[in-house]
């Protein structure tokens, strides 16, 4: 499982001339950071700076992350905990939204950011992810957990629905939470089609569509491989630093999912 990550670190450190050694090495031998210092280079030299890039990628990234946790909590909190009509209807259109596959909803999802004027915004960027199935699935078995005797002596002391979601439920959520805040982070920090299909100015797109744009430049060029291999590891290392902060959490998520 480590050796993927183990090449990934290894190989944005090799030189030009490691990268297309026969048989290939799998551990640099001479270290450098020349890879680094032609990324940002070659970006300086472009219309838009990388700090563009990587501030628009941080934005989206917050408002994404905070977005989706809200949203996804607070409809698994009344989908769990609350009856309603046409309940049963709503979870199974859930679960139903979950066998689409993401380019099944690419021309609906531009029909609908354009429709509103959300093109080359923020907003732009973040409106196809509030709606999560699998953040809102997964919560929804998590806190259907929680017993009802407990939300009910909340309610006998006074709190009202808020105040048992903020106090109650919010923090005894928190594995699960954590697991769709790495899932959420992982889909935001990658995505390419609200940058490819949304926005029309460069200034506006994230860093995962410049990198992604880079690398099939570069797919057939030589010279730009050490770039390459900078810019794989820059946009992998976000994800695996998430993952080992909140690693204890989701596993106790996959623990506490199985127990009834």
């Amino acid at each position: 499982m480590s050796l993927p990550i183990v090449f990934i670190f290894n190989h944005a450190f090799k030189p030009q001339n490691e990268l297309f050694l026969f048989p290939p090495r799998f551990f640099v031998q001479n270290p450098t950071w020349r890879n680094f210092e032609a990324l940002f280079l070659h970006a300086s030299n472009a219309t838009v700076p990388f700090t563009r890039y990587l501030f628009n990628s941080i934005v989206v990234l917050g408002l994404t992350l905070t977005s989706v946790i809200v949203i996804s909590t607070m409809a698994a909190y009344a989908l769990a905990k609350h009856r309603f009509h046409f309940k049963a209807l709503i979870l199974s259109l859930i679960t139903l939204s979950l066998m689409f596959a993401p380019e099944t909803v690419s021309i609906p999802r531009y029909l609908i950011v354009s429709g509103l004027g959300l093109n080359n915004t923020y907003f732009g960027h973040v409106l196809p992810a509030l709606a999560s199935p699998v953040a809102v699935f997964m919560l929804v078995g998590f806190i259907s957990q929680i017993p009802g005797d407990l939300l009910e002596a909340a309610r006998i002391d006074g709190a009202g629905h808020l105040g048992i979601f903020a106090r109650i439920v919010l923090p005894l959520s928190a594995p699960a939470v954590a697991t769709i805040s790495i899932l959420t982070f992982q889909a935001a920090w990658g995505d390419v089609e609200t940058s490819t299909l949304f926005m029309q100015k460069e200034a506006m797109r994230t860093l995962a569509f410049y990198v992604n744009s880079l690398l099939s430049g570069l797919q057939n060029n030589v010279a730009g491989q050490n770039m390459a291999a900078a810019a794989g590891l820059l946009l992998f290392l976000p994800n695996l630093i998430i993952f080992l902060l909140f690693q204890r959490k989701v596993l106790e998520s996959m623990v506490h999912s199985g127990i009834k």
